[in-house]
């Protein structure tokens, strides 16, 4: 079987094309611009509307689609909805109509838990057939290309699987997560002690990636969506003192009222960041589980340590 995969030089497609090749898959590229290490790839300087992916599709029989235009806070652009729909509607849409006239038989397409939403009660977990419309130009760029997917899956027969990840951790992990850790290693106290009521789904890389090969080649996978985590939710107290343990260094967490926090966020105009600190994000992932007959293959303690003792190496290494 010949499989695309876009995004293949990301932090999760990296990781699905290692997958993929141990798999004896044959393994195709699409990248938006010339790179020495993968000369065969096929390059398309455009992911948006007009974009040519014909000869990337051609002979595929899947499309894994990771590529996309990525949420970033405090995002400056004077047209964010745009920009996003650009890549990840747009795009999308483009892609996945070309892949179906060239007779792709399945198309996985890497969505986002926000679609869901940004937060939930406590005990009351996001389920893959909520109704819900976001208003985060990021999400509604999401939602807006799976209202598109399902009609070309409807007017054409390929086959289209949604998977919706919570936070995606692993082994160089950037953003939020990477600044945390950074600081939990170096033994910064964190006022974040008393954050013990809120639970989040996280999501290993090597879990998501396990799931996305099973979607691969599972019948039942045709035309679902699917919501996906380690199946153990933690508080940020919990998740900092598991980091600590994988760094091996002590928690040096500071034990304070969770309306301080929320407080200061506020206090500094970035409420947000109380939001993903104190809120809670659950994730239900029994339909994923059933439908599938599958589960999360490795253990949260087991996929943090990866991931520390990657950081560990990356953090000697830089300092040579």
């Amino acid at each position: 079987m010949k499989v695309l995969v876009t995004g293949s030089t990301g932090f999760l497609g990296r990781e699905v094309v290692t997958c993929l090749n141990a798999r004896n898959y044959s393994v195709r590229r699409l990248l938006r611009s010339k790179n020495n290490q993968f000369p065969d790839a096929v390059i398309t300087a455009t992911i948006g509307k007009g974009g040519d992916f014909r000869k990337a599709v051609m002979d595929c029989t899947a499309v894994i689609h990771c590529a996309a235009r990525v949420h970033i806070m405090d995002d400056m652009s004077l047209n964010a909805l745009d920009d996003f729909r650009e890549v990840n509607t747009f795009g999308t849409l483009e892609l996945a109509q070309q892949a179906a006239d060239l007779g792709v038989k399945r198309f996985i397409f890497i969505s986002s838990i926000k679609v869901n939403g940004e937060s939930t009660l406590l005990g009351k977990p996001f389920k893959s057939d909520d109704e819900f419309i976001p208003t985060d130009p990021y999400a509604l760029s999401k939602y807006e290309a799976e209202i598109g997917l399902r009609r070309i899956a409807a007017e054409t027969g390929m086959e289209v699987v949604i998977i919706r990840p919570v936070l995606i951790y692993g082994p160089g992990v950037k953003a939020n997560f990477a600044t945390m850790m950074k600081w939990v290693y170096k033994g910064i106290p964190l006022p974040l002690g008393g954050i013990k009521e809120n639970k989040r789904s996280l999501v290993s890389i090597s879990n998501l990636v396990n799931l996305i090969i099973t979607c691969l080649e599972h019948p039942r996978a045709a035309n679902q969506t699917f919501l996906v985590s380690d199946d153990d939710d933690v508080s940020t107290t919990e998740l900092l003192k598991n980091m600590a343990f994988a760094l091996n260094v002590t928690s040096r967490l500071i034990v304070i009222p969770v309306v301080w926090v929320k407080l200061f966020a506020r206090l500094i105009g970035k409420p947000s960041i109380s939001q993903r600190l104190c809120g809670s994000l659950q994730v239900d992932i029994s339909m994923t589980k059933e439908l599938l007959d599958w589960k999360p293959c490795y253990s949260t303690a087991a996929c943090m340590k990866a991931m520390a003792d990657a950081f560990v190496e990356a953090s000697k290494s830089a300092k040579l």
